[in-house]
């Protein structure tokens, strides 16, 4: 009798084991970008130097489960309206790809936290640096600082909302370039998927993203 089993095994067709292995392969990628790790694209250069367009990353879900978004994170959020224009429309095989991290997602913008709710955030002060409750920010981070002052502005975050900025100020479609549009630039925390972990391609940029203390002093709200 504890034979049978096995000589079952054997009869087995090898296109139903491969369905059966490409199935669980799939139920894991799934469950892996659902809950844990989710893998984007950076689909411009608005934050370089820190993330090229082209960038592979990798995306932290759990980040968040018990807290909101920080200063000085950068994270990945949905489109709130408007700001990546005109979207594609993928095939249902495409969406497939997309849910389960096997192909890039479509919709998405990658940006730096640098006010959250309650927060006054302004541009700029005399040495062209943003100011948060008061506090000007020194950011060893961005390509170019003198591009901070090429667009003022003052705005105080609502509850529930942030405000993101790109690290490359001259070319960044980010909460500043937004501000007359619906929604005046703020961005719901609730639609942040995750803090950005590490970058995974190309090779010889992989690594963590380091975290910035460039927001430590800011004085609360």
């Amino acid at each position: 009798m504890t034979d049978e089993p096995r000589a079952q095994r054997r009869r087995r067709p090898w296109w139903l084991s491969a369905m059966v292995y490409v199935s669980a392969t799939l139920a894991l990628a799934l469950a892996v970008t659902t809950f844990v790790v989710q893998p984007f694209v950076i689909p411009s250069s608005s934050m370089v130097p820190a993330l090229a367009k082209g960038d592979r990353i990798l995306v932290q879900k759990w980040t968040y489960r018990g807290g909101e978004p920080q200063r000085g994170d950068v994270v990945v959020f949905r489109d709130p309206g408007g700001w990546l224009g005109e979207l594609d429309d993928p095939s249902a095989f495409q969406r497939g790809l997309r849910a389960v991290g096997l192909a890039p997602q479509g919709g998405y913008l990658v940006k730096r936290v640098v006010g959250v709710a309650g927060d006054e955030v302004r541009c700029c002060d005399e040495a062209g640096r943003p100011l948060v409750n008061g506090h000007a920010i020194d950011e060893p981070y961005l390509a170019d600082v003198s591009a901070n002052a090429a667009r003022t502005f003052q705005a105080t975050v609502p509850r529930g909302m942030l405000w993101v900025e790109g690290d490359n100020r001259g070319d960044s479609r980010d909460s500043r370039a937004m501000q007359d549009e619906p929604g005046e630039g703020f961005v719901p925390a609730d639609s942040v998927v995750g803090r950005v972990w590490a970058r995974a391609w190309p090779t010889d940029r992989t690594g963590p993203l380091r975290p910035t203390d460039a927001f430590a002093d800011v004085p609360s709200p």
